[in-house]
């Protein structure tokens, strides 16, 4: 069993298709017996992911700041709940939380917290598991933007490695487990 933090879009305007993947990756995160760490939201494919997770029959752990807290956003459903002083020691406590990452389509939040535990990684501050599910061809444009930029040697080939893809719920979490196990 492992906690395994999803990364994804809190907005309320999003296409079902959106929500119908973050719940589905929940309730396959409950299905094989892991656990849920999550931002602590209940909107979007936050709230998505954690009803899923919880259908599923996982565990849930939100961490949620307490101006989110504060406009009524919060997993109150969560088995566990932490309320943080702000989005930086949120996302500190969710690395710490986690034995592995998996990031859903999303905004600026996401990327942050994509590009906040991959950079630790790098630093080796971890070395835990990170995936970006790639569904439709999302990110499509992130991924050739990073190879670009380790082409001109901005970002290392090595860094580009520790990121694996995927383009599905069930591979996405074959591949967590797999490097689990192989760590």
């Amino acid at each position: 069993m492992a906690r395994i933090c999803v990364f994804c879009a809190s907005s309320q305007r999003l296409e079902s298709r959106w929500l119908d993947l973050a719940h589905d990756l929940g309730v396959e995160i409950g299905r094989r017996g892991h656990e849920l760490v999550s931002g602590g939201g209940c909107v979007g494919m936050m709230g998505a992911v954690a009803d899923g997770a919880r259908a599923g029959g996982a565990r849930t752990y939100g961490v949620i700041p307490q101006t989110l807290v504060d406009l009524e956003v919060a997993d109150t459903k969560s088995d566990e709940l932490v309320v943080t002083d702000g989005m930086a020691s949120r996302k500190t406590l969710l690395i710490e939380r986690a034995d592995a990452f998996i990031t859903l389509p999303g905004g600026l939040g996401t990327l942050d917290e994509l590009f906040e535990v991959w950079t630790t990684a790098t630093l080796d501050l971890h070395r835990k598991p990170i995936l970006l599910l790639d569904a439709d061809g999302f990110y499509g444009g992130l991924m050739e933007w990073l190879r670009g930029l380790a082409r001109q040697e901005f970002v290392r080939t090595t860094a580009l490695s520790m990121l694996l893809t995927s383009r599905d719920v069930g591979e996405s979490l074959d591949l967590i487990e797999a490097s689990l196990l192989a760590a």
